[in-house]
Parts: C-alpha cells; structure tokens; sequence
C-alpha cells in the first residue's frame, strides 16, 4: 500500500489476472480475510452464491406474511 493509499498489484498478479492499469477491481472485506476481484469475478462469486436458491419465492413468501400479520392486527 502505497503512501497516497494506492494499491500496487505484483506483474505477476496483473498478467494471472489479466488485468490492466485502469482496470476496475473491487476488494471485497469477507470474514476470512479480504478478496481482490474483477468485477467479473465479483459477478462468478455472487451468483455462485445464490445458486440454488428461488429469491422471488422467498419474496414472495415473506410479504404474503406480512400480509397476514397486517390482516390480523
């Protein structure tokens, strides 16, 4: 970490990670430690994620109680 805050990522790392001055990366604080992605892999990661899972279901699920526990008060 640089004086002015910036980031210096190792050529190796750039060249791995096909990456380019200018390139935008996000660093994202997880409780392991912090991650250092493109934004195609914050992309991967996300919906590896939410694999599986049927949001609007849950929405849907969630609201129709409220709904309920509305009605009844």
């Amino acid at each position: 970490m640089g004086d002015r805050g910036r980031l210096v990522v190792p050529a190796e790392l750039r060249e791995r990670m096909k990456i380019e001055a200018g390139s935008p990366l996000l660093l994202i604080d997880t409780p392991r430690g912090v991650l250092l992605v493109t934004r195609d892999q914050a992309r991967a990661i996300v919906r590896e994620s939410l694999e599986g899972q049927d949001l609007v279901a849950e929405l849907l699920s969630d609201r129709r109680r409220q709904a309920a526990a509305e009605d009844g008060a």
